[in-house]
């Protein structure tokens, strides 16, 4: 008598500092772009999903907003996101760049697990090993070992997929088994409008000074196929900053850079919608609307 194999599903987050690599970490294992990426700390603004599906298994891998010590109501509830999240999963990947030496924001991250998630299993992940020579990596695995006791410690390059299979092993072996969650061939249960939005803010972000990724968000207000086309759709943006000189700034000269931007953006949604696409963006100033309640209800963060 032959037993049926094991089929294992669940989920997993990645948790860690902004800019620590959790984004392009998630797309690697994935497979494809689920996530947006800048070299802007704090670009992950939602718990995006992404689902590796194998014979053996289907894992839900969630990834988390950077934590940080909050200034603004936004970082408040961007935090209290993360914790939402990995109270809630299987077994969490608490990552940690290569090229930085690890601080108390990461130790306060590990405190935070171990306090409110005492019986998740958390491997411990240095991500970015691409970037230092391997005794840098060694030194940076032995210093995370002395953070706390972790189920596994890996160390990964998402960039040239090293070792992103091996935590991908890793991870779904801390699985219950289970039956898909997902149908066959998705990749994310993202809603396409936020998805669009966020390819929106991504190019946004490329070469714009560093204080003013925070202020940035994207809303897609209207989506719609273009009257008697059916290889058109009309898709409507509008991109949020909380003052005039920012605006200035997006626009660039006679609205150069925004071009620039759509231009971008364009290529990579009709990528992603599969039909030619004509992307409208508009600029407005919400003032202040990181600390304003009812524009982050407005916007989606609630």
């Amino acid at each position: 008598m032959t037993t049926a194999p094991v089929h294992r599903s669940g989920f997993a987050c990645f948790v860690g500092r902004p800019n620590a690599g959790k984004s392009t970490l998630l797309n690697a294992m994935v497979g494809t772009a689920v996530a947006i990426t800048s070299d802007k700390p704090q670009t992950t603004r939602r718990a995006v999903r992404g689902i590796v599906t194998r014979p053996d298994a289907q894992l839900v891998v969630v990834d988390t907003p950077g934590m940080h010590k909050p200034r603004t109501l936004l970082g408040e509830r961007l935090d209290d996101l993360v914790r939402s999240v990995w109270s809630d999963v299987d077994v969490i990947a608490f990552c940690v760049p290569a090229d930085e030496a690890i601080g108390p924001g990461d130790r306060r991250i590990v405190a935070e697990l171990s306090e409110q998630a005492p019986r998740t299993p958390v491997l411990g992940v240095v991500t970015k090993t691409d970037k230092v020579r391997p005794d840098a990596v060694a030194a940076q695995l032995l210093a995370l070992s002395a953070v706390r006791e972790f189920a596994e410690l890996v160390p990964v390059s998402a960039v040239r997929g090293e070792q992103v299979g091996v935590l991908c092993d890793l991870l779904v072996a801390r699985l219950p088994e289970g039956p898909r969650l997902y149908p066959d061939g998705e990749v994310t249960d993202e809603p396409v409008e936020t998805r669009i939005a966020e390819l929106v803010r991504e190019a946004a972000l490329d070469g714009v000074r560093d204080e003013l990724p925070h202020s940035l968000a994207a809303q897609v207000t209207e989506m719609v196929p273009r009257e008697g086309r059916d290889d058109l759709t009309d898709v409507y943006v509008t991109i949020y900053v909380e003052r005039d000189s920012q605006k200035a700034i997006v626009l660039g000269h006679r609205a150069s850079r925004l071009v620039a931007v759509g231009r971008r953006a364009r290529a990579r949604i009709e990528e992603l919608l599969g039909t030619r696409v004509y992307l409208d963006l508009h600029v407005t100033v919400a003032k202040d609307w990181q600390r304003d309640p009812k524009q982050l209800r407005r916007l989606g963060f609630d």
